[in-house]
């Protein structure tokens, strides 16, 4: 069946509610509650790859690098967003501050300056899943609108996915300041890395780089993740976490509502969680394939981008 609006929710945010219930009777998850340092190992191997397949790529044809972005960058960018995702929470460092300078380190390959806005958008989606004007994860409805059901408006969706999302920002300007010294530092960061790439290696150095940025969070299976985690795949479920082989490739990212539940909990630890409370997890829909889900996303016409929940409740229900 085609949907042609969001579903609507009378309730808050999900995951409050069930944190509070499962801590209840799983105090021992307390224990998985922390900081993973080695997470900033991965950053400096993944940003030196990175830049080094740049260098190794500067001379080949246009096609070969094209298919050494999809295999390669594509998956390297994506550990790397991760890596800023796990920033944003200051899961690495207990100082704020270090933790920061890891996320500017981990945005170098990733080409546009993201990693100081990410943070700000990313902790209010936790705090207001599903509240147009406070989450940036939540399409607007001109967006579903524009995209249709199509498998030529989805797929285009998703190619230009890092457009799409930069467009809903305008929407919070209330309540995120846009710019401020953090988030200039990191365009300045980005441009000397950039241009650095330009001068000393070419612009098919850069060009891999910026490819590998648009599959990496685009039309690829790694895309899918988009999909995975809040679109209505399995009813009304809103998170849905995924369950297959590219966790071991990109820090467990697909333990959604784990990291939902619990956004103080590092990567490493959510295998932890998952067996901690499996009666709260295996019982709930969820996905064990990127490249079934992305190729159902594109030509199911009963799956769109109003295939999400809406609300704007802000507080807690009870």
């Amino acid at each position: 069946m085609t949907k042609k609006a969001f579903s609507w929710s009378d309730e808050c945010e999900p995951h409050k509610l069930r944190t509070k219930e499962i801590i209840q009777k799983h105090p021992g998850i307390r224990n998985l509650i922390g900081r993973n340092r080695i997470t900033f190992l991965v950053i400096l191997f993944c940003v030196a790859l990175q830049t080094m397949l740049a260098f190794w790529l500067k001379d080949v044809a246009w096609y070969w690098m094209l298919l050494a972005a999809y295999c390669l960058g594509a998956f390297i960018d994506h550990t790397l967003f991760v890596c800023v995702h796990e920033c944003s929470h200051n899961l690495i460092f207990k100082n704020r501050g270090l933790n920061t300078m890891a996320s500017l380190i981990a945005n170098l390959p990733l080409v546009f300056a993201s990693s100081i806005s990410f943070k700000k958008y990313h902790l209010k989606h936790h705090a207001f899943q599903g509240i147009v004007n406070l989450d940036a994860d939540m399409p607007g409805e001109w967006e579903a609108k524009l995209v249709g059901n199509s498998t030529i408006g989805k797929g285009l969706w998703l190619l230009f996915y890092p457009v799409v999302q930069a467009t809903r920002l305008a929407r919070m300007s209330k309540e995120i300041k846009a710019i401020d010294g953090l988030t200039i530092l990191n365009w300045l960061i980005q441009i000397v890395y950039v241009a650095a790439i330009i001068y000393f290696w070419g612009w098919m150095a850069i060009l891999y780089q910026l490819v590998s940025f648009f599959f990496s969070v685009g039309l690829h299976p790694l895309g899918a993740r988009w999909v995975q985690e809040h679109f209505l795949t399995h009813g009304e479920q809103e998170t849905k976490s995924y369950y297959g082989p590219l966790n071991v490739v990109n820090l467990n990212v697909g333990y959604h509502n784990e990291h939902h539940d619990f956004p103080s909990v590092p990567w490493n630890q959510l295998p932890k969680l998952h067996k901690e409370a499996p009666e709260y997890y295996e019982s709930l829909g969820s996905h064990k394939s990127y490249t079934i889900l992305l190729l159902k996303f594109l030509f199911d016409p009963g799956l769109s981008v109003y295939s999400r929940m809406a609300r704007d409740k802000r507080g807690k229900t009870k």
